[in-house]
């Protein structure tokens, strides 16, 4: 039974996949029951009546009527599911909890329908083919929910990883990591870690999770023949979102607009955001039973693409880019709670609006094993070395991958440069002089020994 401060922590962490928030009963009394069936479905969870959408604290009373009508239709439940229901007076207020366990006996069924979690949201799957389909892929325990019984998440963690999602999901810096943890329902019923909470909070959990690692590949070309470079990036689910993303960057075209004496303006030849929701798309649904396979991200000179293992869950599939549904709901809702997804099933419209903004063809979608999108990149080849279509005030593509790398790997000299972007000594001194006159880098050091830094503005 939660006390004032729990219920205070709850509000403050806002809603997500284990918390629901109400300002009163709806009229429809079966609409919470639905929200009931979906927490029984997944991990167990709490509706707190009595509080709005931006988590203040509005109060309400249940007449007995409401009460029964509330306890009758949670009595259709099958099986028979057990809840508690009672009160917590918090600044003068009363707030009614509705504690809903994790069911033992799932799938749990609410007027002929399953209803289940989809990070802050919950959804309903319409046929007995969805719900057989469903729980047979995920063969009825989600992967992120299995006991982890070698991970001590007190002793364990990567310290920087709890940081960063306190910062990201605003936490209070009062609040203890114990009671985060808690509240995050990272525990099964016996106290044990779960899979999830190793793989997002834990130090290199690639080592007893070998295939949950992030790769990236460079090839030369448009076919996998020649690697240029190959970098696999391990460690908590969130690193590996900022590694991949910084790996894409070093890699990218990207311009810089220069007007006036403001700030330069960067301009992606493919836009950063469809990226963003590409990979933690990847990390959030990606099947992790599956271990012969990782998540890739793989960059052609025509094309980028992000390729995670299994294809999509039949309820998904039926209605793609509409409706979402998550292998992983306890990943998928810490995500949620970095407010690194914004809405349920908006993340392939975003993407799709995005490529369209930056005048790109719309992403490709294959989704048959492997679930692969592709972003098609912009011609940025030519035959002398440079690129036709500079716009004033802007850098070329060539002087781009240039600016790319000292970025990367500051102190780089014209040699070690000409190396690494497969061009000769005395091109690559034309695209630094021309970087050097618009002030972009700077040179530092002895001629000899020195090397070429980004400059400071």
């Amino acid at each position: 039974m939660l006390n004032t401060e729990n219920i205070q922590l709850l509000i403050d962490s806002g809603e997500g996949y284990n918390v629901e928030f109400k300002v009163r009963v709806p009229s429809k009394v079966r609409e919470l029951t639905e929200e009931i069936c979906a927490f029984a479905n997944a991990d167990g969870g709490y509706l707190l009546i009595g509080i709005d959408d931006n988590g203040q604290i509005i109060g309400t009373s249940l007449e007995n009527d409401k009460r029964s009508a509330i306890q009758g239709s949670i009595s259709e439940i099958s099986p028979t599911l057990h809840c508690e229901l009672y009160t917590v007076n918090i600044e003068d207020k009363t707030v009614w909890v509705i504690d809903v366990p994790s069911g033992k006996d799932k799938p749990y069924i609410f007027s002929g329908s399953i209803f289940v979690r989809e990070g802050a949201n919950s959804q309903k799957l319409r046929t007995v083919e969805e719900m057989r389909s469903f729980f047979q892929e995920c063969n009825k325990i989600f992967f992120d929910a299995i006991p982890c019984s070698w991970f001590n998440i007190y002793t364990n963690a990567d310290e920087q990883a709890i940081k960063d999602f306190r910062t990201e999901a605003q936490l209070s810096p009062s609040t203890a990591d114990k009671q985060i943890f808690e509240n995050l329902e990272l525990f099964t019923d016996k106290g044990v870690a779960k899979n999830g909470a190793a793989m997002f909070f834990g130090k290199q959990p690639e080592r007893k999770f070998p295939h949950a690692i992030t790769r990236c590949v460079l090839f030369k070309g448009t076919t996998k023949v020649f690697i240029i470079d190959d970098k696999s990036f391990g460690g908590p689910l969130y690193q590996q979102y900022l590694q991949a993303m910084t790996w894409l960057e070093s890699k990218l075209q990207v311009a810089y607009k220069i007007e006036g004496a403001g700030p330069r303006e960067e301009i992606w030849e493919i836009p950063l955001t469809v990226f963003k929701e590409a990979i933690i798309n990847a990390l959030s649904h990606r099947d992790y039973y599956e271990q012969g396979a990782t998540i890739t991200i793989e960059m052609f000179d025509d094309r980028v693409e992000i390729s995670n293992p299994g294809g999509l869950l039949p309820i998904v599939a039926k209605d793609f880019g509409h409706k979402s549904m998550t292998r992983n709901p306890l990943i998928f809702g810490l995500f949620t709670r970095m407010h690194l997804v914004e809405r349920v099933a908006s993340g392939i419209p975003r993407m799709k609006e995005a490529m369209k903004e930056a005048n790109l063809p719309e992403p490709e979608f294959h989704t048959d094993g492997m679930f692969t999108v592709v972003f098609k990149r912009k011609n940025n080849s030519d035959t002398d070395g440079t690129v036709n279509d500079t716009v004033n005030g802007t850098v070329n593509a060539n002087e781009q991958s240039v600016l790319n790398l000292i970025r990367k790997e500051e102190g780089l000299n014209a040699t070690e440069i000409s190396k690494r972007i497969l061009k000769s000594v005395r091109t690559t001194k034309r695209y630094l002089k021309s970087l050097n006159n618009k002030k972009l880098i700077e040179f530092k050091g002895a001629p000899k020994t020195g090397g070429y830094y980004i400059k400071k503005l």
